[in-house]
């Protein structure tokens, strides 16, 4: 039987190019292919201490169960003793997050494009009963050829089928959906508030409702009108009123159909959604990949980081198998090493 076991010592670490509160991302060499990918290191002590296991658990249920051009491809798992290590598709072109920050805002056809990338991402999910709760610019990254992808699944929640399923108060407080401040039970619905929460930001630079005072931000959140400025087009104040619907079950995107009502809003009358599934649709901007394997579209101040494996060498699959984390190592087969 061929041992596909995995370990850190398979892996030249490049650069930081993350950090969480829970551990880093580095962009790594496959040593036998060369394929550059990324690397996201855990910290099991920090994972336990904060209650995470379960949502560990959980990013790597699901990043096994998806399949889609829009969200980020799991290529290995593996753990040490003090480590859990997710191997990923690399996107070169950093996250959205940082594109946007630079930008300041995006225009109407990009905003929509990567918009569009996450409608599909999201649909995906759902068929699968899969809550991402987590859409917003720094969990987007973006591909060599410029197409959006969602990564980080550490807030989804499997096994949802309606609109109130899930109970955990969970997410960034400025994407939260009123149904979960509201602590009433929640579904798919809140992927699609915060889907507008996305483009208004894409559009405008803050996420609605931005205030440094968490209590004002909540209440804000629960009771009151979004206030549009006026350069946004009809299209874009109409779609992101349906989908701010404080009541989930009368959000746009609520239904039995899921995203089909959001893909023919005229707000995405631009979008050919066969075409992008497949690719097909040229991306409106192109990262520069200028720096070596584009590591100018990352932090500075990630970048300066060790790129080490801080908390023990050895990470070999044989005897590194904590009772927790049973099951964890992965290979992916369908991606092949080329």
């Amino acid at each position: 039987m061929v041992d596909h076991s995995v370990s850190i010592e398979d892996f030249t670490l490049l650069s930081v190019i993350g950090k969480g509160s829970y551990g880093k991302v580095l962009l790594v060499r496959k040593n036998n292919t060369g394929e550059m990918l990324a690397m996201k290191m855990l910290r099991k002590d920090f994972i336990a201490r904060r209650n995470q296991i379960e949502h560990t658990r959980t990013e790597r249920s699901v990043l096994e169960r998806v399949n889609h051009p829009y969200i980020v491809k799991l290529k290995y798992a593996f753990q040490s003793p003090k480590k859990l290590y997710f191997v990923l598709e690399y996107c070169p072109g950093g996250e959205l997050f940082f594109h946007l920050s630079r930008a300041q805002r995006f225009d109407e056809p990009r905003a929509t494009f990567y918009a569009a990338c996450m409608v599909l991402a999201i649909e995906h999910l759902h068929s699968l009963n899969i809550v991402y709760r987590d859409l917003k610019p720094e969990n987007i990254l973006i591909d060599a050829e410029g197409y959006a992808k969602i990564t980080d699944f550490g807030l989804s929640k499997e096994n949802i089928v309606d609109n109130t399923g899930a109970q955990s108060f969970c997410g960034t407080p400025e994407y939260l959906a009123p149904e979960i401040l509201a602590k009433q039970g929640h579904g798919k619905a809140v992927d699609w508030w915060s889907l507008g929460a996305l483009i208004f930001e894409m559009l405008t630079g803050l996420p609605p409702f931005y205030t440094r005072d968490r209590e004002k931000l909540f209440n804000s959140i629960l009771h009151e009108d979004i206030n549009f400025p006026s350069y946004l087009s009809n299209n874009a104040k109409d779609l992101l009123q349906r989908l701010f619907v404080k009541d989930p079950s009368q959000r746009l995107g609520c239904g039995p159909n899921d995203s089909e009502p959001i893909k023919s809003h005229p707000f995405f009358e631009s979008i050919n959604w066969g075409a992008l599934l497949r690719k097909e649709m040229r991306p409106p901007f192109l990262p520069n990949l200028s720096n070596e394997h584009g590591l100018n579209n990352f932090e500075d101040e990630f970048k300066k980081m060790p790129a080490v494996d801080s908390v023990g060498k050895d990470s070999r699959l044989q005897g590194a198998a904590s009772p927790t984390y049973q099951g964890f190592s992965y290979v992916n087969e369908g991606m092949p090493d080329q």
